[in-house]
């Protein structure tokens, strides 16, 4: 039991102040402070002639890798980069070139700010600016930025300088730029490697799977899962991650032996994709107890370690971890450096199995840009008797043996892994030309997957619902664009606010029978969409994405399709995402 540090009266009842768990206190046994460079660097000078990179076409030492980096860092200086600029880094996913950027922007002792190749120009144009980005790194070179260089000269990083800028869903419509330090991000990587394996660490030939984006900083897990240890990173091309079902044996002609990815994914994968894998991580999303039980238990004849972490990207990358096995599925304890707490509505440790706030100090808390928002979102907490402090939004139970997630407390959720604010696709969905009001929420269809669904109140009875959603595609990324629902006006509470939990679904309109009078391929198609989206399908002239349809849900409908459809993948739906062009290709393919 957490010990009482305290009682006082209130009234006729006596309050107890419990404190935090010794097990959940871990800042004290954090890592030596380094940089990410320091790591790299160290781990070059262990396994100089082990391959630290392998894209299918460049496959290269570390000892090569530091010749390229040289020169990377050279090439930088020489176009005016040095220590403590920011550089934007927009380049395609899956390449040698793309990784060896952000390693030669950090060995500069620049920050690199990511953002996807495949985000809308306007949402990279929209962050490299709340960054000042002194320079953008892409394909063809180096394009100037909005911001401008501190004048200072290459020079290896210090543990206070900030490593990267990542932007994450911001309530306000404004992406929220989350600076990690070079502190933050060894900690966690040197907190991580006392985490797994420890019986039989990642080393010289393991091969770690990259197949996140790298504006989604669990792709920091990745590169350095390989590069703390020796292994060799191995990127996936984007079609492929998109698939779902077709990187499975992917995984095993590369052999992968090292996963980190969200639960959904990797349960389209067969058995047989995990066959060579002896650690597999899930983030990002809650991880069904049935997945983590197959996967863990050794049903598929494989030994392997299995963890769930959790953590948000101002408190670097992961948290706290859990190993599982049977049993409910747990977030789990802190990593040595991180300090947790789960408080009540005044800001007190909850006692065992009560539910709270998740509190998180410690060595891994990074900081905004915007000052007032760090001040607001990292202020002290007097009651832990904390000087700093990250108050995470999210509810837990807590438990000896760990942290069981249990929701939100305000309106950010998660669809496929990643963190929204319903609040910036509310702002998108009021700003487009003719809109009254508009509200976003997340529905599920009869499958169970998650929909980001955006509600318009229009008094324009020719509001074209196409033309709003090809707006919303060009300012945002495409995981915050929702499938919209037209409606006369937006459910209220009495306190003036929208009541999402109001919004209707099924959506008005939506009739069972509708998609039934469709024959043939298309009426089948229309079935499967209905199943997984969650909604009818109307006609021909349907389109899946339009619909609610995201990567996640397009893999789903592939892997349906592959028994009938063997050649099917995920990119003949993007290349066909409406519902006739989609059955007439099938028919042909047949």
């Amino acid at each position: 039991m957490p010990g009482r540090a305290g009682r006082r009266a209130l009234g006729f009842e006596a309050v107890a102040t419990l404190e935090i768990p010794s097990q959940y206190l871990r800042s004290g046994h954090a890592p030596p402070p380094r940089t990410l460079i320091d790591v790299f660097y160290d781990t070059a000078a262990r396994y100089p002639e082990a391959t630290g990179i392998d894209d299918g076409e460049v496959q290269l030492t570390y000892a090569e890798m530091l010749v390229d980096i040289e020169a990377g860092v050279q090439w930088l200086a020489a176009r005016g980069i040095g220590r403590g600029d920011r550089v934007g880094i927009r380049m395609p996913s899956g390449s040698y070139s793309l990784y060896m950027a952000i390693l030669s922007t950090l060995a500069a002792g620049a920050a690199y700010v990511p953002v996807d190749a495949d985000d809308p120009d306007e949402r990279a144009e929209l962050v490299f600016g709340e960054a000042g980005v002194a320079g953008v790194i892409t394909e063809s070179g180096l394009k100037r930025g909005p911001g401008s260089s501190r004048g200072w000269s290459v020079a290896a990083p210090q543990p206070g300088d900030d490593a990267w800028i990542i932007f994450t869903s911001g309530s306000t419509g404004v992406p929220k730029g989350v600076a990690v330090s070079h502190r933050n991000a060894a900690a966690f990587v040197d907190a991580e490697a006392r985490m797994y394996l420890r019986d039989n660490p990642i080393g010289p030939g393991d091969r770690v799977l990259a197949g996140l984006s790298v504006g989604f900083d669990a792709s920091c897990e990745e590169m350095w899962l390989a590069w703390r240890y020796g292994a060799c990173l191995v990127p996936a091309p984007r079609s492929l991650v998109r698939s779902g079902m077709d990187l499975g044996p992917w995984l095993v002609s590369r052999d992968i032996t090292v996963v980190s990815t969200v639960p959904t994914l990797a349960a389209l994968w067969p058995a047989e994709a995990l066959e060579a894998v002896r650690l597999l991580i899930f983030g990002g999303e809650a991880c069904p107890p049935d997945l983590a039980e197959r996967l863990a238990s050794g049903e598929d004849g494989v030994s392997r370690e299995v963890w769930n972490t959790y953590g948000p990207t101002e408190a670097t990358v992961v948290a706290c971890g859990a190993r599982l096995g049977g049993g409910p599925v747990s977030i789990g304890l802190p990593l040595d450096g991180w300090d947790l707490a789960v408080v009540d509505g005044a800001g007190n440790q909850v006692g065992w199995g009560e539910v709270g706030e998740l509190v998180i100090g410690g060595v891994g808390l990074a900081r905004y840009l915007d000052p007032q928002k760090d001040a607001e979102k990292y202020a002290p907490m007097p009651t832990l008797g904390w000087a700093r402090a990250y108050r995470s939004g999210d509810l837990v139970r807590l438990e000896p043996d760990g942290l069981y997630f249990q929701g939100r407390a305000d309106d950010q959720v998660k669809v496929g892994g990643r963190r929204i604010e319903l609040g910036e696709v509310d702002s998108a969905l009021v700003h487009l030309p003719g809109v009254s009001g508009g509200a976003a929420a997340v529905r599920r269809s009869a499958t169970g997957t998650p929909i980001l669904v955006g509600y318009v109140a229009s008094a324009d009875p020719d509001f074209d619902l196409a033309a709003a959603r090809t707006e919303l595609a060009n300012s945002l990324p495409a995981a915050l664009v929702p499938r919209l629902v037209l409606v006369d006006e937006l459910p209220t509470r009495t306190s003036g606010k929208v009541d999402r939990d109001a919004l209707p679904w099924p959506p008005p309109g939506d009739t069972p029978d509708v998609g039934a009078q469709l024959g043939g391929t298309m009426g089948r198609l229309a079935g499967l969409w209905q199943d997984i989206l969650g909604t009818v399908v109307a006609g021909p002239e349907a389109d899946f994405f339009a619909l609610g349809g995201g990567s996640l849900s397009a893999a789903q409908l592939v892997v349906a399709l592959r028994p009938q459809y063997p050649e099917m993948t995920v990119a003949h739906l993007y290349d066909h995402p409406r519902l006739g062009s989609l059955a007439g290709f099938l028919d042909e393919t047949a």
